[in-house]
């Protein structure tokens, strides 16, 4: 059980390399087909950039299924659930309280909290392909402190 736990955690803190590294050179790469809408107005709730947490989605619970359903590969279950656990609070942060693509009420005096939405806006400056920063979404360096 601790083993899960651990694998879990790792997984979850992980995924945030994961995920600059997606964001950075596949997102802002060959795929910014997709990814432009997020970064351009669009009509409507649904955005084309949309379809990565489709695929993400279907990617960990893949995973999961597996890893409980063939016993030699045991260890995806935890992985799929790490992942599914960043995609989670991937959607609170950037969907919800980034966005605001679901309307609620939200305002923070939590330090890190500004400082990781303050990088994120910083990296919607760009409306292009090139020329971005700022690409986790779950942390970012603190020269985005003061920003």
């Amino acid at each position: 059980m601790l083993v899960n736990v651990v694998i879990v955690l790792v997984t979850f803190v992980g995924m945030e390399g994961v995920a600059w590294w997606t964001h950075k050179y596949i997102m802002h790469g060959f795929m910014w087909r997709w990814h432009h809408s997020h970064h351009n107005h669009h009509a409507g709730f649904l955005e084309r950039n949309d379809l990565f947490s489709v695929i993400f989605s279907l990617a960990a619970v893949g995973t999961v299924v597996v890893g409980f359903e063939v016993e030699s590969l045991w260890f995806l279950a935890p992985i799929g659930i790490g992942v599914t656990l960043y995609g989670i609070f991937y959607f609170i942060f950037h969907d919800v309280i980034v966005h605001r693509r679901i309307k609620i009420r939200f305002n923070t005096r939590n330090s890190y909290l500004k400082r990781i939405i303050r990088a994120h806006y910083i990296h919607h400056r760009v409306h292009k392909r090139q020329g971005a920063e700022a690409f986790g979404f779950l942390y970012a360096p603190k020269k985005y402190r003061n920003r």
